[in-house]
């Protein structure tokens, strides 16, 4: 064992904490809720002394687990050990309102807490096998969240989320078994000179494949994404947050570790990885757009979500050594995406834990006299939804900007152009659809008056209590943070995670509020105003479902 040990205690204290957190359940879940609260604090305490430390650390454990485990701590992993640390504490915090009236409880912290370890232990994977090892362990952990209410419809969902990923992960080792026969080694950042020197491309492009099957089928990627739709309305809504915001930024994990090492600056694998993420990006919206309930909704709203960070993956291959606008956009969007989920998804829980119903028919009017759910939601409505003052405006706008880049480099070596200016123009529609379900989800709860509840729910005036209304606004003051001051705070995030990407933050500073930054969003926003009256006030008022 050699290395910092504190890396090796973020990983296993969650783990420690959550068979501690199990016994004590069995004699007051009180208590067990207020443990796995002070274990979320301490692993964020941990994970700020190594955070703020300028060094970068690593740390070996060899014949654990039999291969040993690796783990690093650079910018990368820094940011997401941080964005895991919030948003295990958020809804830890609003789980304890949440869960009053539900059985297994301290079940639920034994596996919450079980996957917190995974987790992160898989994003300071060194190497591929510790990757694989941990990306097990956290997909049988998370299996309880999905089963949690033991109803045929969550069982049902649990078993296709355990399926993908059982089939996933074992895809996923068949390519990792592959690289290291053909390279001799699984270090990530050892891949790249590796795979440079293997003469042997055929064999590495179909290890790539089955990674980016494996790891894909756990990020929600088109065609692999139906564990989505089908986990998130029967999971609890602290589970979702996590399910959505953070579990599918483990199979992107996964999908990076090969692109940027394996495949870097490779067009043909770019192409790929860019043709699937736009099929995601737009099937996503589609979904989404014509879902009528709360959580699917948003369930496939993370499908498309994920379709955009996998767009900016392909544009980073096809970029090469210029990537820099596709990484930053690519890395500020899984962050992004995270924290806007992260709200949206205990929003959506607060909804609800009060009424107990997701069907937009149901609970229309719900919202009307909240006006701190009002704010929330809005706030997470407007990030996703790309709008510049919010978060996901940022990463957003660097992802069109880098299609636009790519195309004006076809245009100059007067090759084709047509396949990239679909790819925009599908990228903007998208855009435009994500403002639509996002309008359709706020007018339906806090514009619109249910025809049979509405009393009823104007009369509820202690419909939170503070610790959750502390979680809920914690993560919508995020979201601005994170979009008020990009050229500070985005680009300080972004160069963090630069090295891993294998590129650099570009000698420019973007200007990111220039009308030509903002037209993107301009044109999102007018498909928006246009499809909205003909789709949602149209089809959806008639209760066309589809998908």
């Amino acid at each position: 064992m050699e290395g910092n040990v504190l890396l090796f205690a973020l990983v296993i204290f969650p783990m420690v904490c959550a068979l501690v957190a199990y016994l004590i359940s069995r004699k007051s879940v009180k208590t067990c809720q207020y443990f796995s609260i002070a274990c979320a604090v301490v692993e964020g305490v941990i994970a700020a002394a190594l955070i703020f430390s300028p060094e970068e650390y690593f740390f070996s454990f060899d014949g654990l687990c039999a291969l040993g485990i690796n783990l690093a701590f650079d910018g990368f992993r820094k940011v997401y050990c941080g964005v895991a640390a919030i948003m295990w504490l958020l809804t830890i915090l609003f789980s304890a309102e949440y869960f009053k009236d539900y059985k297994n409880r301290g079940r639920y912290h034994f596996f919450n807490l079980m996957t917190l370890g995974a987790m992160v232990g898989l994003f300071l994977s060194a190497d591929l096998i510790t990757a694989f090892i941990f990306f097990e362990v956290m997909s049988f952990a998370s299996y309880e969240w999905v089963a949690h209410e033991e109803t045929p419809d969550s069982l049902k969902a649990a078993d296709t989320y355990l399926a993908v990923a059982v089939i996933g992960g074992l895809t996923a080792l068949m390519g990792i078994f592959i690289i290291n026969s053909k390279l001799g080694t699984v270090n990530i950042s050892e891949l790249y000179s590796a795979a440079t020197a293997c003469p042997d491309k055929g064999a590495l492009y179909a290890a790539g494949l089955c990674m980016l099957f494996g790891f894909g089928a756990k990020a929600g990627m088109f065609p692999l994404h139906i564990w989505l739709p089908k986990a998130h309305p029967v999971a609890p809504a602290p589970a979702s947050a996590l399910l959505s915001g953070i579990l599918t930024k483990a199979g992107i994990f996964g999908i990076l570790a090969v692109s940027c090492n394996i495949f870097r600056y490779d067009p043909r694998w770019g192409t790929v990885v860019l043709i699937l993420g736009t099929i995601t990006m737009v099937l996503g919206a589609l979904l989404a757009l014509f879902s009528i309930d709360l959580k699917r909704t948003l369930a496939c709203s993370s499908i498309s979500q994920i379709g955009f960070i996998l767009v900016g993956i392909g544009m980073m291959s096809l970029l090469g050594q210029d990537n820099s606008l596709a990484a930053r956009g690519t890395f500020l969007h899984m962050v992004n995406h995270s924290m806007l989920k992260l709200c949206l998804f205990m929003a959506a829980g607060a909804v609800f834990m009060n009424i107990h119903e997701l069907d937009l028919n149901k609970i229309r009017g719900f919202g009307r006299k909240k006006p701190f759910l009002n704010v929330v939601f809005l706030i997470g409505a407007l990030g996703i939804g790309g709008i510049p003052l919010f978060n996901g405006y940022v990463s957003k706008t660097l992802l069109h900007e880098s299609i636009i880049q790519y195309t004006e480099v076809l245009l100059q070596a007067g090759e084709p152009i047509a396949a990239m200016k679909i790819v925009e123009r599908l990228f903007l529609i998208s855009g435009g659809l994500t403002i639509i379900y996002m309008t359709k989800l706020y007018v339906a709860i806090f514009i619109e008056k249910n025809p049979d509840r509405q009393a009823e729910y104007d009369g509820m005036k202690n419909w939170i209590k503070p610790s959750s209304a502390l979680a809920l606004g914690a993560a919508a003051l995020g979201i601005l943070v994170l979009g008020i001051a990009p050229n500070y705070i985005n680009d300080g995030i972004a160069g963090m995670g630069m090295d891993f990407f294998g590129s650099s933050m570009g000698a420019e500073t973007f200007s990111y509020f220039s009308f030509e930054s903002m037209e993107g969003t301009i044109i999102c926003v007018v498909i928006a105003a246009i499809l909205y009256p003909v789709v949602v006030r149209g089809l959806l008022m008639k209760k066309i479902r589809l998908g």
